[in-house]
């Protein structure tokens, strides 16, 4: 979803309708990919465990696509806040 939702950040020369569609494109592929790996992923942890592993893949893959993409580098607040939702999703999973 990152790309779906930063991608046209890059791109703000082009029309805000064609931005749209194509991010629903790639938001609707990335979707389909999504949609199974929960349904599997559930078979072995809970929702919220799915949802803590999402929100710290998200970071990592955001975190690259805004330096190297975006070439906008992250600070150390970032890093701070970043840190404290991996320290949350990591509690999600003591039992």
């Amino acid at each position: 979803m990152t790309f779906a939702w930063y991608g046209h950040l890059k791109y703000k020369s082009a029309p805000l309708p064609l931005a749209i569609v194509a991010s629903w494109g790639i938001a609707l592929f990335e979707y389909s990919l999504m949609v199974p790996a929960n349904r599997w992923g559930s078979t072995v942890y809970s929702a919220p465990q799915l949802k803590g592993m999402q929100e710290v893949i998200t970071l990592i893959v955001f975190a690259g696509f805004s330096t190297w993409s975006l070439e906008q580098p992250l600070k150390w607040n970032h890093f701070a806040g970043f840190a404290l939702i991996v320290v949350a999703a990591w509690l999600i999973f003591l039992e």
